[in-house]
């Protein structure tokens, strides 16, 4: 994946110089050791069955190591899995008869459960695509398309970015690739302007465009990795499905009225220096004709994400062909000799497979909570300290959702925020006893908030490609950042009051 220069001056600095972020890493492994040893030798509190207390165990070592990213995502994943097998497999089961050990078979039947969920195979083929947009060019010259047909203003250049980002999240299925096309090219803008990188009218850009990529991770089914993590857990606890269209139902009209906000906020709190930039529509055109004609591998793959977001949309109503696999089908499409657009090797460069496997092997976390009675355990200690026995929806939407805003901070992925959470949340809402509660839409609406990581530069890999192009501070990023998650608060007080509960999301319907 292309990244430009000022992207890798800030990385690489940030491997060179700061042995306190190493420091933290090696104390977030030895904290993880330590939160796994004392969790495990605990007394056995009432009700938590061995197994199960053996899971909590994996969590809060999982938890630590991703909140102080002391190993990489996927060596993460790896270690998680083979703690599952080895420690799961002497721990007695409950669902046999005279209580003998879960065995190594079962143990890492449970592991690598994630691996079989269909979820997991759409999180893969989403790499392809993003691949392919990579490949083709297509995501660029859509992005200088759109930003062409904006005038030289700052404000309108602004939303042009904005647009793009809207555009991008139908069609490229990973957020940090959507960033990682639209970056470069707001940078080549900048410099092509020579505006000061260190303006405030880059900064806003720049920041701008994550956050919007971000909030379309709401209202888009197939934008973001952590949403299949929902549905994932959904499908299988429930043995039904939230159709990429209930989705859109569910979280545009949100993603629509939080984008303007956004808009309103950053071209408050980063007012740029100039309202024009002189010449700067003729730079877009030079760099849009500079790409020439589309080719023809481009026009294909048009055709094949066109087609695939068609039947995304139609689901349930003109077929009953699920998600995962009309975007398997569209990935053939685009591997075969000829019809394709890319052959194998193309496709693997650069390839995220630790993404892939800690998607995998976060839902197996999340699998195995369930199954040991881990997740409903600590269901019931959440429930009856906090009061929800009996709350109502709203109050029960309410306390989750400040709680998912504040632990994000400590996440550097809402993928494993939303593979260690969503179980436990289900668990929740499946515990509490107010009539009527409809846990699925419930659920779809708690992962909306998942996707809150606007705070912090760390709490989302989009947000790093942005912090790494050295156009802002840290503190341009957090201040703007609280702004939007307020906005986000207020927006989703007023959702859950009368948009969602119109629509059935928080109550079933009588």
């Amino acid at each position: 994946m292309a990244t430009s220069a000022p992207i890798r001056t800030r990385l690489s600095r940030d491997k060179l110089a700061p042995p306190e972020h190493k420091a933290i890493k090696h104390v977030g492994l030895i904290a993880a050791l330590v939160a796994l040893l004392v969790v495990v030798l605990m007394p056995a509190p009432a009700g938590l069955p061995q197994a199960g207390q053996v899971m909590l165990a994996i969590l809060a070592f999982s938890v630590i190591v991703w909140m102080t990213e002391a190993l990489d995502y996927a060596v993460s994943a790896v270690v998680i899995a083979a703690l599952m097998v080895f420690m799961l497999a002497y721990a007695p089961d409950a669902l046999k008869p005279g209580g003998a050990d879960i065995g190594t078979t079962a143990a890492l039947g449970l592991a690598l459960s994630g691996f079989s969920n269909s979820a997991v195979a759409l999180v893969a083929a989403a790499c392809f695509i993003a691949a392919g947009m990579t490949a083709t060019g297509l995501d660029k010259r859509i992005a200088l398309f759109v930003l062409s047909k904006v005038d030289a203003r700052t404000n309108h250049i602004v939303i042009g970015a904005m647009i793009v980002c809207f555009l991008l999240a139908f069609i490229v299925p990973s957020t940090t690739a959507r960033v990682a096309c639209l970056v470069p090219i707001m940078m080549g803008f900048i410099l092509a302007f020579k505006v000061e990188k260190r303006s405030r009218f880059a900064g806003l850009l720049v920041i701008t465009a994550a956050q919007t990529a971000s909030v379309w991770n709401v209202g888009i089914k197939t934008a973001a990795a952590q949403n299949m993590v929902a549905t994932g857990f959904i499908e299988k606890q429930f043995q039904t499905s939230i159709t990429w269209t209930d989705w859109f139902v569910a979280g545009a009209p949100f993603s629509a009225l939080l984008t303007v906000a956004l808009y309103f906020i950053m071209t408050r709190m980063m007012r740029p220096e100039t309202e024009e930039i002189a010449g700067g529509q003729a730079t877009i055109g030079e760099q849009l004709a500079a790409l020439g004609s589309m080719s023809m591998k481009e026009w294909k793959l048009l055709v094949i994400v066109l087609c695939l977001l068609a039947f995304w949309a139609t689901e349930k109503v003109l077929h009953d062909f699920d998600t995962s696999s009309t975007t398997i089908a569209a990935i053939g499409l685009m591997l075969l000799p000829r019809i394709g657009v890319m052959d194998w090797k193309e496709s693997q460069r650069g390839f995220p497979w630790g993404t892939v496997v800690l998607f995998a092997v976060g839902i197996s976390i999340g699998t195995a909570l369930l199954r040991t009675n881990a997740a409903g355990w600590l269901a019931n200690l959440i429930v009856q300290n906090l009061g929800l026995q009996n709350a109502s929806a709203f109050a029960i939407l309410m306390m989750l959702s400040l709680f998912l805003i504040v632990i994000h901070l400590g996440f550097a992925s809402a993928t494993a925020l939303a593979s260690t959470m969503i179980p436990i949340i289900i668990s929740v809402l499946m515990a509490v006893k107010t009539p009527g509660l409809n846990v699925v839409g419930m659920t779809m609406l708690l992962q909306f908030v998942v996707s809150f990581g606007f705070i912090l530069p760390v709490n989302a890999p989009q947000n790093m490609i942005a912090y790494g192009t050295d156009t802002f501070d840290a503190r341009d990023f957090v201040r703007t950042g609280l702004e939007i998650t307020l906005a986000a608060t207020v927006l989703l007080v007023i959702f859950s009051l009368t948009y969602w509960s119109w629509m059935g999301y928080l109550m079933k319907p009588v």
